[in-house]
């Protein structure tokens, strides 16, 4: 059973909540937590992960196979798309009898790789197109060192890029170990140097072995919770050890609990950040009709 705090989340038709996962290293279930966060907001109203990995790098497209959708290679560039053009072109995905979609680039493995946009805006355009409420973006930039990449070219790096996105809710994933919560750590303390939106980021300490977190872990915790929205805990599951991301209905009951709990306390955030309801969200420009002489 549901707490109150965890119930299912509630999205405005209007409104459009941005939630952009990262992490300072590899190994940190960042794809992971996007798939729960995916699942959990299926029933606020329509809900897409955006991939922004290369094909050969990501799990995403392993769950695409067979099901037609033309993916991110069906989508040009450098021309206006349509909803229906971005909705075929996204990967279904169910849980708990509610649809959520995937964009991501489902080809074959010895397909050319494809130009992905690295700005979030682009991402976000493709997003507002699609007509999603609900928008988790797995992301591959290291967090820390894109940060200071950034400062040190003297240009906005990624991190401060989707984190500047109407109503973002940064949602930091870390291995629950010794050298995954430094890193946590490191990384909060640059956000903070850098005056981006830490009060309003969710972390989550992912759990890599049965059993209570670490005393490290637990204290690290302890130290980020003044600084952050909130500290949160995913419980290691064997079954997504084993299986990865490809089913989300053997998942232990507290890793279902956990989940909710995460998406609660990104739900709150921003209702902390900007008001319940959420406000409107911007919209794209509608397209012009050319009419041919």
């Amino acid at each position: 059973m549901r707490k109150k705090a965890d119930s299912p989340p509630v999205l405005p038709a209007h409104g459009r909540l941005v939630m952009p996962v990262m992490a300072a290293t590899g190994g940190s279930g960042r794809s992971t937590v996007a798939r729960l966060l995916a699942a959990e907001f299926a029933t606020a109203g329509p809900t897409v992960v955006l991939d922004t990995a290369p094909r050969l790098s990501s799990p995403w497209p392993a769950l695409t196979v067979d099901q037609g959708a033309g993916g991110l290679a069906a989508l040009p560039p450098d021309q206006p798309l349509t909803r229906s053009q971005v909705h075929q072109a996204a990967a279904r995905q169910t849980a708990r009898n509610d649809d959520w979609h995937v964009l991501t680039d489902g080809r074959d493995w010895h397909a050319p790789p494809l130009n992905l946009p690295e700005q979030p805006a682009a991402w976000y355009q493709l997003a507002a197109v699609g007509g999603w409420s609900a928008v988790i973006a797995d992301t591959v930039h290291p967090l820390a060192h894109d940060i200071l990449e950034a400062r040190c070219v003297g240009r906005p790096g990624q991190t401060r890029a989707w984190c500047e996105l109407p109503y973002a809710v940064p949602v930091l994933c870390a291995a629950a170990t010794a050298s995954g919560v430094e890193a946590l750590q490191q990384a909060a303390m640059v956000l903070h140097a850098e005056g981006l939106p830490l009060q309003r980021a969710v972390a989550v300490l992912v759990g890599t072995t049965d059993g209570r977190p670490a005393p490290v872990v637990r204290a690290a915790a302890t130290m980020l919770a003044p600084r952050i929205a909130e500290v949160t805990h995913l419980p290691y599951d064997p079954h997504i050890r084993a299986h990865g991301l490809r089913s989300a209905t053997k998942l232990r009951a507290r890793t279902q609990q956990a989940a909710a709990h995460i998406a609660g306390a990104v739900l709150a955030a921003a209702h902390r950040a900007w008001g319940d309801p959420l406000p409107h969200a911007p919209q794209p420009a509608p397209i012009a009709v050319v009419h041919s002489p």
